[in-house]
């Protein structure tokens, strides 16, 4: 039943690619799908703070039909949840004080969750700055923590712990102009727990450099949307990291 999180707990350098629905859906999937083959990530996330049902079942349907690679929804929203998926995170924004992103949005969706054969995960989510604006930021009305400040992610990170959270994501939002710093990965990955991050990451180096720092999961995410091309450079690092050709 908890294949995923064993999975996750037990990834060393793995890659997620985050799937947005809402632009999945108007691009040409076909291209994306056979580079997605190719590139063989070992997760993919998917979600989105302004994706509509119709457009997350439609991707998750064509995804589930066209790969095997584990299947994670990534929710913005409390509709985004699909029995077809192989897990979903279970997200409480506990760096932000909006009570919808903390339980409300994890109540509206409980009673569906429970009729469906889905692992659910509780994580830790903690918004980082990133050095602009997000779209999550907007949507939940929260400050994100200052890339700066480590040990008060620690803190979050650790109270989430404690309060039975099995995963922590460390984001810097969708089309930030930097990642979380080396630093911040390294005092959250303190606590125990494995770490997902995500936002910023557009290059190889910076994927190694978040790996090293202690980064269970790097997630790319709008570096691919601009650049599809970017996963033949993910699959190059998958065959270097399981020695195949």
């Amino acid at each position: 039943m908890n294949q995923i999180l064993s999975l996750l707990q037990s990834s060393a350098k793995a890659i997620a690619i985050l799937i947005d629905p809402e632009k999945f859906v108007k691009a040409d999937k076909l291209n994306f799908l056979q580079k997605l083959k190719i590139a063989k990530p070992d997760f993919l996330f998917i979600g989105g703070s302004t994706v509509t049902r119709k457009d997350f079942d439609a991707c998750i349907e064509i995804l589930k039909t066209n790969s095997t690679i584990p299947l994670v929804i990534f929710p913005g929203a409390s509709h985004q949840i699909h029995e077809k998926a192989d897990a979903l995170l279970f997200l409480s924004l506990i760096s932000g004080r909006n009570p919808d992103f903390l339980i409300g949005h994890h109540i509206q969706a409980a009673d569906e969750l429970e009729n469906m054969d889905i692992e659910v995960i509780p994580t830790s989510y903690l918004l980082i700055d990133g050095g602009k604006k997000t779209s999550v930021e907007y949507v939940s009305q929260t400050t994100p923590i200052p890339n700066d400040q480590a040990d008060i992610a620690r803190k979050i990170a650790l109270a989430g712990k404690l309060q039975g959270k099995k995963l922590t994501y460390l984001d810097c939002g969708s089309g930030a102009h930097q990642t979380v710093s080396t630093k911040m990965i390294q005092e959250v990955r303190s606590i125990g727990l494995p770490l997902i991050v995500g936002g910023g990451i557009k290059s190889i180096e910076k994927i190694n450099e978040l790996h090293a720092a202690g980064a269970n999961v790097v997630v790319i995410g709008n570096k691919i949307e601009d650049d599809v091309d970017f996963l033949l450079d993910i699959s190059n690092l998958q065959k270097e990291k399981y020695g195949t050709s």
